[in-house]
């Protein structure tokens, strides 16, 4: 067995929270955790993916003009206004809220804005608290020589490439504008869910 399918597994059973003759994976997983959320900035250059296969399977390498973002997003639905106008606490519209887009996306759109030379690759889910989504974004400095001479990433240096994490064009945007399915009723699914007015089943 390679040693990335062992870092996968190890994952798998932090993630999972489980107990080992050798390991506590949940106490790993909660040591992290508890790292990562002392942390003062929300958006954290790392020196190299926690979770290298992971990171490899989604198109980063080890080479200059790669970067790597920790990212920490807060739980639920944010924050909402009450209205103005007066109306009984039923009617006020300020429960059972949901975001519009996926924390996923949030996450990638923050790192963006913290690397504004660079452009979201991709990115991979690490953990959460009680109170914190964690996310780890690859991003690509795009002027980089060493990424110009790469002919797999020197595309994202097209202008078709910009904004890639605002416009939806990562992995995670795509799925939240409904075009990462399959089967009968997905053809209506085309340009986005916006756009066809959410006919897509």
């Amino acid at each position: 067995m390679g040693a990335a399918r062992h870092i996968m597994e190890t994952f798998q059973k932090e993630l999972a929270g489980k107990k080992d003759a050798n390991y506590n994976y949940k106490a790993l997983m909660r040591e992290r955790l508890l790292k990562y959320r002392k942390e003062k900035r929300s958006v954290v250059k790392v020196k190299k993916p926690t979770n290298l296969p992971r990171a490899r399977a989604l198109g980063y390498k080890a080479k200059k003009g790669f970067v790597i973002a920790r990212v920490r997003v807060r739980k639920g639905s944010g924050t909402h206004k009450r209205p103005v106008a007066g109306r009984r606490p039923k009617r006020m519209g300020t429960l059972k809220k949901t975001r519009k887009k996926s924390i996923q996306s949030i996450a990638e759109e923050r790192a963006a804005k913290k690397f504004k030379n660079c452009e979201v690759l991709n990115s991979y889910f690490l953990g959460e608290d009680g109170k914190m989504h964690y996310f780890e974004v690859i991003l690509v400095d795009v002027l980089a020589p060493e990424i110009l001479a790469d002919k797999e990433k020197n595309l994202l240096s097209g202008r078709h490439h910009k904004g890639r994490a605002e416009r939806g064009k990562t992995s995670a945007g795509r799925k939240g504008r409904g075009l990462r399915g399959k089967g009968k009723g997905f053809e209506k699914a085309r340009k986005s869910k916006k756009h066809t007015k959410n006919r897509i089943k």
